[in-house]
């Protein structure tokens, strides 16, 4: 029995061997998932805090953007020259937490579209102190302009039903859409009462509204409203004076001859008489002023301009050539490589056939209390309608379509292409002429007479490329026989919005409203 015992121990002792070295596996197992599980909750936390940090770098540079809306460089003024890839960087933050602790870095690069472009691309590198986790966030961020309209109005305005508007409308008054509209057309009132030079009758009307007799080509009783909206918030046009502003002083800073008068506290009050391809000087420095006097520039095809003297205008001439008298300044001159011309006096503009570039033309007299015109002598075309050509036109007080502009003869199908604004005055085609102001100007009313405008239009008072004038002949108005009254200006008009503008306006176009975040996405690869 005794040997029988000792048998059974040696059983027992393998096996508890067997079971204690199964324990320590299973121990050992479980505290190295145990420990793999801490390392990769810590590497979340981690990698969780580095991406919160980089998403606080796109939060940031949302809010210096507001403050400073055009600063690509974070403040700074190095690097002179961006990476092709990544843009101007690396501007390293330290990310400060709710307890003022420094707990981390983000590293933003800031790559701007390009001239003009109201987008960047903004990316934040993200890290947490004591950790080699990195996270990228990057996003394009964009604010719209007052190009994102193809119609926009501080008045109440009208499309009588041979218009027609491609594009977003609105106005701050109210709108009589009689014509055809394909997309939004907005009001910032719930209702108005439209003066009568804009298609009133003394009564109270919705913010937008078309007149029920008008049921061709398009019929007010049967067409769909559903992008009619009213009230919205309002657009404000006194933003363009400080753009104004803020022009002159790129303009000034874009030539050496001009640059130390950018920083002067009173850099807008300055009127210095040196010229450069930036600048025009007013034409007389005692401060004298002529609406028939100023600057005709002529924009070319390859991205170079030619500017004249205008020494005096004949508004009833049949062509800009022998309407206007003018003297050579300088031809060929290179677009600025801020894309601005600023003149101190009214400007005449046309294309020579047709413009191949990014600009923008302002005209202001900011140091005087004369304001200043633009003036479309003829038409202006781009040389394709890809994004790549834009033209701005930025006038103090009026954006003018001359009278000897179109052909003034026969068919045609005349043409202007841009993005206008005129800051205090009116975008339009005149009912009188400025050399006879007893005279009604000149109106086509045939159906192969048509005028087409493409871009984007803001003003702060009337917009019109038509005018009707009863049934009273009235100077060189034409009759019109279906709407029995004569015309002055293209009776058969289009106004076609440049869709390209929308985050792509021309340089330094004044803009509506704060950046916003376009896109986002997390770059799972390092910079």
């Amino acid at each position: 029995m005794r040997l029988l015992h000792i048998k059974q121990s040696g059983f027992v002792l393998p096996a508890l061997l067997s079971i204690i070295i199964a324990l320590s596996i299973i121990i050992l197992a479980v505290a190295s998932a145990i420990d793999m599980n801490f390392n990769s909750v810590n590497n979340n936390n981690q990698s969780q805090k580095a991406f919160n940090i980089a998403e606080s770098g796109i939060n940031y540079y949302l809010w210096h953007l507001s403050h400073n809306p055009t600063d690509f460089k974070d403040g700074n003024t190095t690097p002179a020259t961006p990476d092709a890839d990544l843009g101007y960087g690396p501007y390293v933050h330290n990310y400060v937490n709710a307890d003022a602790q420094i707990t981390g870095t983000y590293t933003l690069w800031i790559k701007p579209q390009g001239v003009g472009s109201t987008i960047m691309t903004v990316r934040s590198i993200g890290k947490a102190t004591g950790s080699n986790i990195i996270r990228t966030v990057e996003a394009q961020v964009g604010t719209p302009s007052f190009a994102s309209y193809a119609i926009s109005s501080d008045s109440a305005i009208w499309f009588g039903n041979t218009e027609s508007a491609n594009g977003p409308v609105h106005s701050n008054q109210g709108v009589r859409m009689d014509g055809a509209s394909n997309t939004d057309v907005t009001s910032a009132k719930a209702t108005y009462v439209p003066p009568g030079s804009v298609g009133g009758d003394g009564n109270s009307h919705p913010g937008v509204w078309c007149h029920t007799s008008v049921t061709t080509p398009v019929n007010c009783n049967t067409r769909s409203k559903v992008d009619w909206r009213y009230p919205v918030p309002t657009l404000d046009f006194n933003q363009i004076t400080g753009s104004l502003c803020t022009m002159k002083k790129t303009a000034f800073a874009n030539d050496t001859a001009t640059a130390a008068l950018a920083t002067n506290p009173n850099a807008c009050n300055q009127v210095p008489t040196t010229r450069t391809p930036a600048y025009l000087p007013q034409r007389a420095t005692n401060g004298s002023y002529n609406l028939t006097r100023g600057y005709l520039i002529q924009l070319n095809n390859n991205n170079t301009y030619d500017v004249s003297q205008v020494n005096a205008e004949n508004d009833a001439a049949n062509s800009y050539t022998t309407a206007l008298t003018t003297t050579s300044i300088a031809t060929s001159i290179a677009i600025p490589s801020s894309g601005i011309i600023f003149a101190e006096d009214n400007v005449w503009v046309r294309t020579n056939p047709t413009f191949n570039g990014r600009v923008t033309i302002a005209a202001g007299r900011l140091a005087t209390s004369s304001n200043a015109n633009i003036v479309i002598a003829d038409e202006v075309t781009y040389a394709t309608k890809n994004g790549t050509v834009a033209i701005g036109m930025v006038a103090e007080d009026s954006i003018i379509i001359a009278p000897y502009a179109p052909p003034q003869s026969g068919a045609f199908a005349f043409e202007v292409d841009a993005a206008v604004i005129a800051q205090s005055g009116s975008v339009l085609y005149p009912s009188r002429y400025r050399t006879n102001s007893n005279n009604c100007t000149k109106g086509w009313v045939a159906s192969n007479q048509t005028f087409s405008f493409y871009g984007s239009v803001a003003t702060r008072q009337t917009w019109t490329w038509t005018w009707y004038l009863g049934n009273n002949s009235c100077g060189s108005a034409a009759y019109d026989n279906a709407s029995n009254a004569y015309i002055s200006g293209i009776l058969n008009n289009t106004s076609q919005y440049d869709y390209n503008l929308l985050y792509a306006p021309p340089p330094s176009f004044p803009i509506t409203s704060s950046y916003n975040i376009l896109s986002w996405r997390e770059i799972l690869v390092k910079p």
